[in-house]
């Protein structure tokens, strides 16, 4: 039996054989077809049978595109907006009692769904050709695009906006969104570049030690990472600039002035949308300065975790985890699987396998897509599992594929394009810190427990045994748990003597053969520390607060729930399996084969929070904000859709 999904990776691999930084975006693309394909109980037969719509078909040419483009995720949750627009609009263009988004206009036709087929094509033909022509992957891109047009039926070289015909309409609609998008405050036609927007602290070369140069330990640093290389495998000279910190300024899909605040800094303009109020600061006179530094060291804490050395075994099925009350990680799992109505079995895994995959499966292999476009596979994995049960919200009528797709589509879309609005205008705003600067900066100073200790700082770290220490003279001692920290120098053996210790993953450094090795967890200096994540990547170049992954999720949960009438996956269970040994990227592992499990989006929403904190890429400071905005946003972006839907058919 040949699956479609297969057959559209297999193309990609002969595509990306030329260089190393191609191999590894190939691997991430291949990952996420069985991403997309083992969220099941098994093979489902619904990968091979029946008729893909056309928005399905487009949507996936799309994620193409994106995956070959630089990893901008405000830039794509854009793309995937308007393409769910452009679907829409010419879907509602032959229905008397929809409404469009975009484009305005009417159409008849003889034939509606070969009319929708068309106008549709040639709509999200001439989108992915101008949205990616800059990209350093267009030429596959475009090729990609031209045989599906050759594939269809329809020339590809047809230009006429005015023909009175559905390849006209698409053109028309295209073109609106075109115009629509040079003026929506994303400063597309400058490539996205910010405008104003300048960091506050000098960059920190993470492979030296410390971080000297920090000015504000509450502001976004920017780091120097020659060949640098992004979460969708493109390879840049040296770290990007911020991205998106003026992204507040984009016009929203459901979002209004009432959600926002306008905010001067060196005087220039920030709005901001669903203002949660500042994340916890550093210093003197700032009260939340404890929960600052509870945050950072619950990351050290985590850090210490990703070692399947020690031993500690845990059950991650969904009969144990998930289930979470609203914005914690309280749950103790799910009863019962409810479409089988038996418990769920148990699945007992080494701790540390567990969150080394947590770290990389959330951040590597889904943003080859972006967080958003991996939101949108999560969507195309659920149309694939209604099994024709297309009920829009689970007890309205049975629905077309056509239609329940681009409804789906632009609820989600839109969801995603106000989560990078509203997420990205608090990033920007807050211009915050993350946690491998911080963490070196608190060490820095020093530790602040107790003032008649060595080396103490009121903006230091707080010491915790076992995790956080004072190096001592005895601890150094031959045997001790310090002593391979002695400086190797033949003169001075203690030069270290005093310094902050943590007990963490030890970092890149470790690693020599990744195939072959382990960092493992152990005490190092806490002015090396390095968040699990590869060494030419360490963390995403953009302020922490809010998270965006964190956002993302929890709103692609909420509408997910919306357009299906049910908080589970399709059949109460979705999986994705891991194989020992050949899993991670940047270190070996897993030591044991084993299956990440959801039964609820929310469960999947809430496990790619934790991870980025597991990740070294968040403090939970972050996260719960973003879980709290990503709920409201994914209700009133399905709420606004829903205003544009021809309501006789619901």
């Amino acid at each position: 039996m040949t699956y479609p999904i297969f057959t559209f990776f297999s193309a990609s691999k002969q595509r990306h054989r030329t260089t190393s930084a191609a191999k590894r975006s190939f691997f991430r693309q291949f990952f996420f077809s069985f991403c997309v394909l083992y969220l099941t109980l098994g093979f489902s037969p619904v990968f091979a049978q029946g008729e893909k719509s056309i928005a399905r078909v487009w949507n996936e040419q799309l994620l193409w595109g994106i995956r070959l483009d630089t990893a901008r995720p405000t830039v794509h949750a854009r793309n995937l907006y308007h393409f769910s627009v452009a679907m829409w609009d010419a879907w509602a263009a032959f229905d008397p009692d929809a409404t469009a988004v975009i484009h305005h206009e009417k159409i008849s036709s003889e034939d509606i769904d070969r009319g929708r087929k068309e106008a549709m094509s040639y709509a999200a033909y001439r989108l992915i050709m101008w949205r990616f022509r800059h990209s350093p992957n267009h030429i596959q891109t475009e090729s990609s695009a031209n045989r599906k047009m050759i594939e269809l039926g329809y020339d590809h070289h047809f230009e006429d906006e005015t023909a009175n015909t559905p390849a006209g309409l698409g053109l028309r609609i295209a073109g609106s969104i075109i115009q629509h998008g040079l003026s929506d405050g994303s400063n597309e036609q400058h490539d996205y570049v910010n405008q104003h927007y300048q960091p506050l602290n000098k960059s920190l070369d993470p492979s030296e030690p410390g971080n000297p140069d920090m000015l504000d330990p509450n502001r976004w640093q920017p780091l120097h990472i020659p060949k640098f290389v992004g979460q969708s495998g493109e390879l840049a000279e040296n770290y990007p600039p911020f991205i998106g910190p003026e992204w507040g300024n984009v016009i929203p899909f459901s979002l209004t002035t009432e959600d926002s605040e306008v905010r001067y800094r060196d005087g220039n303009r920030y709005r901001i949308y669903l203002n949660p109020g500042p994340p916890p600061m550093l210093g003197a006179n700032q009260p939340s300065a404890e929960r600052y530094k509870a945050g950072f060291e619950q990351v050290i804490q985590n850090s210490s975790e990703l070692d399947p050395k020690d031993r500690v075994i845990i059950d991650i099925s969904p009969g144990a985890r998930g289930n979470n009350s609203f914005a914690t990680n309280d749950g103790n799992g799910h009863k019962k699987n409810p479409a089988s109505g038996k418990p769920y079995a148990p699945q007992l895994v080494y701790a540390g396998d567990y969150y080394r995959v947590l770290a990389e499966f959330w951040a590597d292999g889904p943003n080859s897509e972006t967080p958003p476009g991996h939101w949108f596979l999560m969507l195309n994995y659920v149309i694939d599992n209604l099994n024709g049960n297309k009920h829009f919200r689970g007890d309205g009528p049975l629905m077309d594929d056509l239609q329940w797709d681009v409804q789906a589509y632009l609820a989600l879309g839109g969801a995603m394009h106000d989560v990078a609005i509203a997420a990205w205008s608090n990033k920007g705003w807050y211009d915050y810190t993350r946690p491998v600067s911080a963490i070196r900066y608190l060490c820095d100073r020093g530790q602040s427990s107790d003032a008649n200790l060595p080396n103490y700082h009121p903006q230091g770290i707080n010491l915790i045994p076992g995790l956080i220490e004072l190096i001592t003279g005895p601890s150094l001692a031959t045997g001790q748990r310090h002593a391979h920290l002695n400086a190797q120098t033949p003169k001075n053996r203690q030069s270290n003597l005093h310094q902050i210790a943590i007990r963490s993953w030890r970092g890149p450094s470790y690693v020599q053969n990744t195939k072959e090795d382990t960092s493992g967890v152990g005490w190092i200096l806490c002015k090396n520390w390095w968040p699990y994540q590869r060494p030419n990547f360490v963390t995403p170049p953009f302020a922490g607060y809010v998270s965006g992954h964190s956002t993302y999720s929890r709103a692609a949960a909420e509408v997910l729930t919306l357009v299906t009438g049910s908080r589970y996956f399709p059949g109460g269970y979705a999986f994705f399996r891991i194989p020992r040994d050949k899993y991670l990227h940047f270190e070996k592992g897993p030591s044991e084969s084993f299956q990440l499990q959801w039964a609820t989006y929310q469960d999947a929403a809430d496990e790619c929070s934790i991870s980025r904190i597991y990740g070294g890429i968040h403090p939970i400071a972050d996260d719960i904000p973003g879980r709290i905005m990503g709920y409201k946003i994914g209700h009133k972006a399905f709420n606004k859709a829903m205003t544009y839907f021809p309501k006789i058919r619901l």
